[in-house]
């Protein structure tokens, strides 16, 4: 290999290297970014929060308070339930008094004095004038303070009787790190942080993935047999890629509701952003979640995971790198002939890549799918709601569909080498 040649190939896996760590390492912080993000724009504390709809309905039944007025309309009505209530108030108490006399001789007298001066149908026929006595001082200035003051202080009673009991620790964490004093300060801060490093991470992702591909096009042109100097920075590039494709978030499945809006008394209640469902995994991510739970079955599955994934593909390129070599007659060892010629069959990462890209179509297709069912619903009830997924293939997807390409390059460069 050229000496400048030599010096480029080396510069670019150098890059390579230093790039996988900024990915990974900014990956990483992005993951815990979006969670933060996620759970702070979850529906538990949005929709679905008593707190939230508690801030919300007060001030609109406390402004509906204010603007209390009685119309003409409202009066009649008004002036018919004071008479029924004054003509049932003067049954009762005519029937009381009456009780009360018929025991003693003295009540008895003082009863029929009653009878004889006291006629209970006049005393009824004036209850259309107590009635509007009575709506008279309602209407009066003071009267009106009194009453929305009442009902302001019985309003308040039962919202301080209404209180949310889910447990807060997490958002309360995320508000505490962001050093925010509530959801809508610590939402600003993270989705800045989110965009800056997601175009950091893209830009360093397609960088990386162009240098590789670089590197494989220059010992590629040249169909001559791989020196082992260019062989061995291809294996390093390899690694590098497959790092960064298992270490890295490979899809983000996130269903939310950007806006939900309804109409109460007459005023706008508004949702945005609610999150339903939001996972951001990694390969690794995923081995250990099932590595970890009790039941055995899932445990298996996540043995299976890695070692058709990351275990063998990385035994193959080692097999390969010894083999390739003859490191101790490595060409005869049967375990390495194994890896380096017959364990293609067992090495998932192609499939692993179709089955992340199926999931992520299939994921998309049903949350679609199920919002529409949603939206239309919205709309039999006079609600309106906007539906949408925000399910995405990140970086690791294609970090680790390059790798799963460029293996495939690297054993067609291998049959170059002249047989021993």
């Amino acid at each position: 290999m050229k000496p400048l040649n030599s010096i480029l190939s080396l510069i670019i896996v150098i890059a390579l290297v230093i790039l996988c760590q900024q990915i990974i390492s900014n990956s990483i912080a992005n993951q815990k970014n979006k969670k933060d993000y996620a759970e702070l724009n979850n529906v538990k504390y949005g929709f679905l929060s008593v707190d939230e709809w508690k801030t919300r309905i007060i001030p609109i039944v406390e402004d509906e308070i204010i603007k209390l007025h009685l119309s003409k309309e409202n009066e009649r009505v008004l002036k018919k339930h004071i008479e029924s209530l004054l003509n049932t108030l003067f049954d009762k108490i005519d029937k009381k008094i009456r009780e009360g006399n018929a025991d003693t001789l003295k009540g008895r007298t003082a009863q029929s004095f009653i009878d004889t001066f006291i006629k209970p149908d006049d005393i009824k026929k004036g209850i259309p004038e107590y009635a509007d006595a009575v709506i008279l001082e309602i209407k009066k200035p003071e009267t009106k303070r009194q009453i929305k003051g009442v009902l302001n202080e019985q309003l308040q009673q039962y919202a301080d009787k209404t209180f949310d009991t889910r447990d807060t620790s997490v958002l309360n964490d995320i508000l505490w790190r962001t050093n925010s004093q509530n959801i809508e300060s610590a939402r600003i801060k993270i989705d800045s942080d989110i965009s800056t490093l997601k175009d950091r991470i893209d830009k360093e992702t397609l960088l990386l993935i162009t240098l590789g591909v670089m590197l494989f096009a220059m010992f590629g042109f040249s169909k001559q047999p791989l020196c082992p100097s260019q062989y061995m920075l291809l294996m390093l590039s390899l690694i590098v890629l497959l790092i960064a494709g298992v270490a890295t978030p490979m899809i983000d499945m996130e269903a939310t509701i950007p806006q939900l809006s309804l109409e109460l008394m007459g005023q706008s209640i508004r949702f945005e952003n609610q999150v339903l469902y939001f996972q951001s995994k990694s390969i690794l991510d995923v081995f250990w979640i099932m590595i970890t739970h009790k039941a055995m079955q899932m445990k298996l599955v996540g043995a299976l995971l890695v070692t058709f994934s990351i275990i063998f593909p990385v035994l193959k390129l080692l097999s390969t790198l010894g083999h390739y070599y003859n490191y101790r007659h490595a060409r005869k060892n049967p375990v390495i002939k194994f890896f380096v010629f017959n364990s293609g069959k067992w090495s998932m990462a192609d499939v692993m890549v179709i089955a992340i890209f199926m999931a992520y179509v299939g994921f998309n297709e049903i949350i679609t799918h199920e919002f529409g069912k949603l939206k239309s619903a919205g709309q039999e009830q006079e609600l309106m709601l906007i539906t949408t997924n925000a399910t995405s293939l990140q970086p690791g997807f294609y970090l680790f569909l390059t790798y799963t390409l460029l293996a495939l390059f690297l054993s067609g460069f291998l049959a170059r080498k002249p047989q021993a």
